[in-house]
């Protein structure tokens, strides 16, 4: 069993920031509700500490959730962060106000006090001496008096009180958000946390998790035999890997090839799990059937539906045929797990709902297995890697679930997406083979996200001594830790050209290419 940390989450959009430090760290944590009862508190096994979240709404507010009573009173280390502050201040006797001077964005604060949270950790000295973090604040309400037994621990011109301590119970609350990257020291200070102050040890990695995570199949599956939809992402592929280990020939996977995947990326599928690791794959080349319904259609969110609808059709067609299969695999992943929670309870600003989270047909009555549902992104790379799969694919960049469809404007058509995966993977290759000098790194690994867009407009233009009248294709780099915002990769004019060049010489078909410098927000990264 590992040691925990129990992150309670009031609403806040940068929560699972927070836990994804922790892990990070080397430590467990799992996200829940804020409003859970105090028998759940109770309840947790192996418990070293408690960290409560943000939230848009006020603690004073009556309808504003209240921290569980045992959260106090169970004898671990609890963090507040902002609202969690806020609420940890008021209930335990403090006062929290509406503030006429707030701050939302980049502020400087003095620690005071030399507390175990931040002692020794500051960014610069004041000519007085003073030490002081540059740190992230996103808040309209502030705390006007300490609870009985707390001290102050930081402060900023128009914030009094900027952190409290209460040392002897261990119970820290900050305004300022020590989880987003802008508070340069909040690595720091959530390690510190988790690791100095709860007596955390390290004892959460990849590797060491497999073999945990191998029992934990088999104890559950038994000798039943298991279904998985695997589409080649990371999530679905890490998850075949890990279940294949587990269980050897009692899983099928069916590979649905929509007519929307990248170039050769079928074959490499069916060479990686098939051909290296003797997996048991039914490849289902239903292309014919997705581009019929898809045709006419313009709609984005009309052409994921279809998508998704005629997925589910062939998926649930081969699954019938698989007469002893019991379970469905899912690549279902922490996030998808907290955010659908988030939309199904209404007590949090719920972000997105997911279709791997509840939304399975009925009727094909199966039992569900989702080894990756307590893994974030980038630890689901990690087991990857720790299960043998290639890096390349493992470390790809993220492929939208209904592929190149969203990725070409307006209707789908066979044509455009050949012209498309072509004139992608060129613009792929080129990242891929040029190295920034700086950093020594490829430029595929210095952007999160790189793709071409097919536009369904023509342009005039001229090869050779004749005019030509083709279509357009628009690239999209971007730079991002979270993906909830994102900055356009300012790629060298050198590789631009180079992959401008190779796209509408090598792609018959294309004669323009242009480059998108829109920055989300207010952007989205796809462009449908």
């Amino acid at each position: 069993m590992h040691q925990r940390i129990l992150i309670l989450d009031y609403g806040s959009q940068v929560t699972q920031l927070i836990a994804r430090r922790i892990r990070d760290a080397g430590v467990y944590c799992e996200i829940h509700p804020g409003d859970v009862d105090n028998d759940f508190i109770d309840a947790q096994e192996g418990l070293k500490g408690i960290i409560l979240s943000g939230s848009h709404a006020s603690a004073y507010q009556e309808e504003a959730l209240k921290v569980p009573s045992r959260v106090f009173e169970v004898g671990v280390p609890v963090l507040g962060i902002c609202y969690g502050m806020q609420a940890m201040a008021l209930q335990l006797g403090g006062k929290v106000e509406w503030s006429d001077q707030r701050e939302f964005g980049y502020a400087e604060i003095r620690a005071h006090g030399h507390t175990r949270l931040l002692d020794g950790l500051q960014d610069f000295n004041t000519p007085e001496g003073h030490g002081i973090l540059k740190v992230w604040m996103s808040h309209g309400d502030r705390v006007t008096a300490l609870p009985p037994g707390f001290k102050l621990m930081a402060s900023t011109p128009s914030c009094a009180i900027a952190g409290m301590a209460n040392e002897e119970r261990g119970f820290y609350g900050v305004q300022f958000h020590p989880e987003v990257t802008h508070t340069t020291q909040g690595e720091a200070i959530l390690n510190r946390f988790v690791t100095e102050i709860c007596g955390c040890t390290h004892d959460w990695n990849m590797p060491d998790y497999v073999q945990e995570a191998v029992e934990k199949i088999r104890e559950q599956v038994g000798s039943d035999e298991v279904i998985l939809g695997l589409s080649g992402g990371v999530d679905s592929s890490v998850a075949a890997a890990l279940i294949h280990k587990a269980i050897g020939d009692q899983l099928t996977c069916v590979f649905v090839d929509h007519g929307l995947l990248r170039l050769n990326e079928a074959q490499q599928v069916m060479d990686t799990f098939a051909g290296h690791f003797g997996v048991k794959v039914i490849h289902v080349d239903a292309s014919e059937q997705f581009m019929g319904k898809l045709e006419g259609v313009t709609d984005p969110e009309a052409k994921r539906k279809i998508i998704g609808r005629e997925f589910v059709e062939v998926f649930q067609a081969e699954a019938a045929k698989l007469k002893n299969a019991r379970w469905l695999a899912q690549g279902t992943i922490y996030p998808d797990v907290i955010e659908s929670a988030a939309s199904k309870t209404g007590k949090a600003v719920a972000i997105k709902s997911h279709h791997n989270v509840g939304g399975l047909p009925d009727t094909l009555n199966l039992k569900l297995l989702e080894p990756l549902r307590e893994l974030f992104k980038d630890e689901v790379r990690k087991l990857g890697v720790a299960l043998g799969l290639p890096p390349a694919m493992v470390y790809r960049h993220p492929f939208p679930g209904p592929g190149l469809g969203v990725r070409i404007l307006g209707e789908v058509k066979a044509e455009y997406a050949d012209l498309l995966r072509r004139a992608d993977a060129i613009f792929i290759d080129e990242l891929r083979n040029t190295i920034d000098h700086n950093s020594g790194k490829s430029w595929y690994d210095l952007t999160s996200q790189a793709f071409a867009v097919f536009l369904p407009v023509k342009s005039v233009g001229v090869m050779g001594d004749g005019r030509t009248y083709d279509y357009v294709v628009a690239l999209r780099a971007v730079q991002t830790t979270d993906f909830m915002t994102a900055d356009w990769a300012e790629l060298p004019y050198s590789l631009l050209k180079k992959v401008s060049s190779r796209i509408i010489n090598e792609v018959r078909g294309i004669n323009r290419v242009t480059y998108d410098v829109s920055s989300k927000p207010p952007a989205t990264i796809e462009w449908e």
